[in-house]
């Protein structure tokens, strides 16, 4: 079984649900259904949810980040509805693969941008960076990433050989690395200006001093640590699952850490940041006047 991802010879020729057991398909099981239709409904209401929110708080760029994130993820429990009805498809196994690897990836894309509105809220005089940078930065390394994911995914969908399948699989592992690494690095700067803000906390922005005490605006804050926690454990746990290869890899085999560690993980993202939407959180009002004080703020440093 040197590449399960070609040709699976038995005596019969190639694999199907009717001549082999499904512990010779590529994941060595047939996807839980209840979990697959959970996580479907799941995603498909959070995506319609975001429309909703996206068009009543007019936050583009955030709204189209969950929503491909959420539309991604819906593709890819679909596909595993394939796999659950033929754990030898192929269609299913490449859907599932792609969308379900890139899908959060998205919904990361929101969270970067969220960071400028929240060093615009307390002051952009403790940030390290001007507040704009943080959406270019990591929003053009996000889209790199998905880039590579993409590359890699096309590459492995349409192999023929097992060179190809390895190229497309280490195409794919660069990318989920290098969204592991601009997350970190994320996460280092937001704990960075967080504990900064915390230092400096009673010369923050005054025109949204009433605003930063609200309970909306605290849970808000929570809502996307959680967020940030679930996508980062996520891409750690693709990372070492593809690593491991498509043969006898029993982190690729195991279908509760798939459902823990990916599902769960990236439905509680989406759960998070939907309840605390940062549409209602940081309203324009706010958001006006926090405008106001960081041109003062910019000019003054």
């Amino acid at each position: 079984m040197d590449s399960l991802l070609t040709t699976r010879a038995n005596e019969n020729g190639i694999c199907t649900k009717d001549t082999c057991p499904v512990i010779y398909s590529i994941y060595g099981y047939r996807p839980n259904l209840g979990s697959v239709i959970f996580f479907l409904l799941l995603f498909s209401l959070s995506g319609l949810l975001y429309v909703y929110q996206g068009v009543r708080t007019r936050t583009k760029f955030f709204t189209s980040a969950m929503v491909l994130g959420s539309a991604a993820e819906v593709i890819g429990y679909v596909a595993k509805i394939l796999l659950y009805q033929d754990p030898f498809s192929d269609t299913g196994f490449k859907m599932s693969l792609v969308m379900l690897t890139m899908a959060p990836a998205f919904y990361a894309a929101g969270l970067y941008y969220t960071l400028k509105h929240i060093c615009l809220t307390f002051g952009a005089n403790h940030s390290r960076l001007r507040p704009a940078l943080y959406t270019y930065i990591f929003v053009g390394c996000d889209v790199f990433s998905i880039v590579l994911q993409s590359v890699g995914g096309a590459l492995a969908s349409v192999s023929e050989n097992k060179a190809l399948l390895d190229a497309g699989t280490d195409v794919m592992i660069t990318g989920l690395a290098t969204q592991v690494v601009t997350m970190a690095t994320f996460g280092i700067l937001a704990a960075d200006y967080g504990l900064t803000v915390y230092r400096h906390r009673h010369h923050l922005n005054p025109a949204t001093a009433s605003f930063r005490h609200t309970r909306k605006f605290k849970f808000f804050l929570v809502a996307l640590w959680v967020a940030y926690l679930g996508i980062l454990i996520r891409c750690c746990y693709r990372v070492a699952e593809l690593a491991g290869g498509w043969s006898h890899n029993p982190i690729l085999r195991n279908q509760y850490l798939f459902i823990g560690l990916d599902g769960t993980a990236v439905g509680l993202a989406a759960i998070a940041l939907n309840i605390c939407h940062p549409g209602w959180c940081l309203p324009k009002a706010e958001a006006a006047a926090v405008t106001e004080t960081i041109e003062y703020s910019t000019a003054k440093a």
